[in-house]
């Protein structure tokens, strides 16, 4: 088809009209096909990386170390197993500075509580290179359309939920008390990442876990960086490179109330549903106490109960013990009655 194009201006007189002709020729025929074309514009290959980026991000609130997300592994197989996974090759892309919220502001103390206990929780006794980690991973989330606008968003994240992205805030641990010079170490790190510091060695990581467990995501993203404890990971693809992290922060932020009874009233309502089922309806006419957790003893079924008689019991004994004695082939290396004195 193209080349009976071709050769039907060829016998077009005009030289000038030839070559305009061609040219337009050659670019109709250059240009991609409509099977190669989405029909917004956008090449097939790169339609087919969107959308594996929006099924995994659709996915993204699964990817916790909680539940069903761990791998039934003890701790030196899950770190065993950690270590046979691969980094991924490095980026030369770098995260922007995080300083969309003004210091003294009220929104800039609510997420500095965050931030500081978010860090505290979840890497108290790393060091301040592991902490910064967990800080970056955080304000990376921030910054991609896959999660909340906002600091303390993002760390509460399912909070009320049985299973949430940070595990301390829905587990009962806020109700331990933080020590205070870890909790001042983790404030620091949290006004530095909060005034714009950048933790390059995560990246563009936005998950993390301990190297004793084992989450089945950690061989769908890309390994970048262990630090102590904690292993980071960025998203696969397009959707773990920088200038994929456009999301502005909301403006506001908000921190959820921590309720202590929560967890101790849903511990006491499992249990009592635990145990309902076990507990007969109480004989009136059974003579005993409350606290007695005892069997019975069923008479009618023949049996009889029968104390020895401690007398009885010690003659017996007495005379088991003065046979020993006249008895020849016991006297090498046995009691006598003063090595078996009780």
């Amino acid at each position: 088809m193209a080349i009976t194009f071709l050769s039907t201006i060829a016998q077009v007189p005009g030289t000038a009209f030839k070559l305009v002709a061609c040219g337009a020729a050659l670019m109709f025929l250059s240009a991609p096909t409509a099977s190669m074309i989405h029909p917004a514009g956008i090449p097939s290959e790169r339609t087919a990386e969107l959308d594996a980026s929006a099924t995994l991000e659709r996915e993204l609130e699964d990817f916790t170390v909680q539940g069903e997300s761990l791998l039934a592994e003890d701790a030196q197989s899950a770190q065993a197993r950690n270590a046979d996974i691969a980094m991924a090759a490095p980026l030369a892309d770098s995260m922007r500075p995080f300083r969309a919220i003004s210091a003294g502001s009220a929104s800039h103390t609510t997420a500095l509580g965050c931030l500081t206990e978010a860090i505290y929780y979840e890497a108290a006794n790393e060091s301040a290179a592991g902490k910064r980690g967990v800080a970056q991973v955080i304000l990376n989330r921030v910054a991609h359309p896959a999660y909340p606008s906002s600091v303390c968003g993002v760390i509460y994240q399912g909070w009320s939920a049985p299973v949430c992205q940070f595990s301390y805030t829905c587990d009962g641990s806020l109700a331990r008390r933080p020590m205070r010079h870890l909790w001042q170490q983790s404030r620091e790190v949290a006004q530095a990442a909060l005034a714009g510091h950048v933790e390059q060695t995560v990246g563009t990581a936005t998950h993390y876990h301990a190297d004793y467990v084992l989450p089945y995501w950690a061989f769908r993203l890309d390994k970048v960086h262990v630090e102590g404890r904690h292993i980071f990971y960025r998203l696969p693809g397009s959707a773990g490179r920088s200038h994929n992290f456009t999301a502005r922060w909301q403006g506001r932020e908000f921190r959820p109330a921590f309720d202590p009874t929560r967890f101790a009233t849903v511990d006491e309502d499992e249990a009592a549903l635990d145990l309902a089922g076990d507990i007969a309806p109480r004989d009136p006419t059974d003579r005993r106490a409350d606290n007695d957790i005892g069997g019975r003893l069923d008479p009618s079924s023949g049996f009889q109960l029968a104390i020895p008689d401690p007398t009885t019991a010690s003659s017996g004994y007495r005379a088991a013990l003065e046979g020993q004695e006249d008895d020849p082939a016991d006297a090498v290396g046995s009691p006598t009655s003063t090595d078996t004195q009780l």
